[in-house]
This record gives structure tokens, C-alpha cells and sequence, in this order.
């Protein structure tokens, strides 16, 4: 007898559940100014983008194309799943030293779960999040990117 009345209860919570769905639909339908849903991508002009949100990670260059990674690797050992590869060399300074210089900043957008672990680890704050959005591609090729543009530097310290 309990797993008959257990039953039915199924089936009127479905019937209740289907009819306040239903009862929503019908509300927009005739309410039609009410609508949430954004014309995308015909409304790509006015679209607005809050600041906050992290589209992709980013190496910010200045006008004399220098930037501000010391080549540390941190952000690569923060990454939950690889997707930063931080290739250096070692080049000898003018006194002879050697010192580990930025050779490529290899990230994997594909990859990425846009945690943002990369960026609060790094402690030069050289890598930011851009609002980048539109990452659909034919060919997961394009989505590894070199982030560090080609004869770029870091950035002299101020004296």
C-alpha cells in the first residue's frame, strides 16, 4: 500500500513540477519586455562585460615591449592542470653572472579552467586576466598560445 501512494506522489509532484514550468512560459509569452535572454551575437556592441570576469590569462607588454615576468615559473607550479608552460635559458649578464631569462610563456587555453591560481600566485603580478570570450576555434591548435611577444624584455627595474 506505501509503495502505491509513494507512486502516485511521484507523479503529481511531476504534474506540479511540469505545470509551474508551463505557468512561466505562458507568463513571458505574454509578458514578452520581461525577457532575459541577450540577442548574442547581433547585440555584440552593446554588450557589456563586467571587469571581473576572467577570460583568458594575458602577459601585458608595455610601449617599449618589455614585460614584467622574471621567468620564476610559480604560476606553472600553481596551475591545477598544465595548462603554463614557462621555458627559460640562461644568459650571461655583462659581470659574467648567469642569470635564467623568460625564453617562451607557453599557456594552453584549452586547458585552462580560468581558476585564476596563476595570477594570485605570481608574485611580480605580471600576468592579468583579459574579458577575451570568443575562444570558439575549428583547430585546438590555435588555442596554445605564446604569451610573451616576439623580442620582448623585462622590464628594467626603477632606480
Amino acid at each position: 500500500m506505501n509503495s502505491i501512494y509513494q507512486y502516485f506522489r511521484a507523479i503529481w509532484y511531476g504534474f506540479s513540477s511540469l505545470w509551474k514550468g508551463m505557468m512561466l512560459t505562458g507568463h513571458y509569452l505574454v509578458h514578452p519586455k520581461k525577457i532575459l535572454t541577450e540577442q548574442y551575437p547581433e547585440n555584440r556592441d552593446t554588450l557589456y562585460i563586467p571587469d571581473r570576469f576572467q577570460g583568458e590569462v594575458v602577459l601585458p607588454h608595455d610601449e617599449n615591449n618589455e614585460h614584467l615576468c622574471t621567468g620564476c615559473t610559480i604560476c606553472e607550479m600553481n596551475c591545477p592542470n598544465g595548462s603554463i608552460k614557462i621555458i627559460t635559458q640562461q644568459v650571461v649578464t655583462p659581470e659574467g653572472k648567469k642569470k635564467k631569462e623568460l625564453d617562451k610563456w607557453v599557456y594552453h587555453l584549452g586547458l585552462c579552467t580560468f581558476c585564476g591560481q596563476c595570477i594570485d600566485a605570481c608574485p611580480q603580478d605580471a600576468i592579468k586576466m583579459s574579458n577575451a570570450f570568443e575562444h570558439s576555434v575549428y583547430d585546438r591548435k590555435v588555442l596554445t598560445k605564446v604569451l610573451n611577444q616576439p623580442g620582448s624584455k623585462l622590464k628594467s627595474a626603477k632606480k
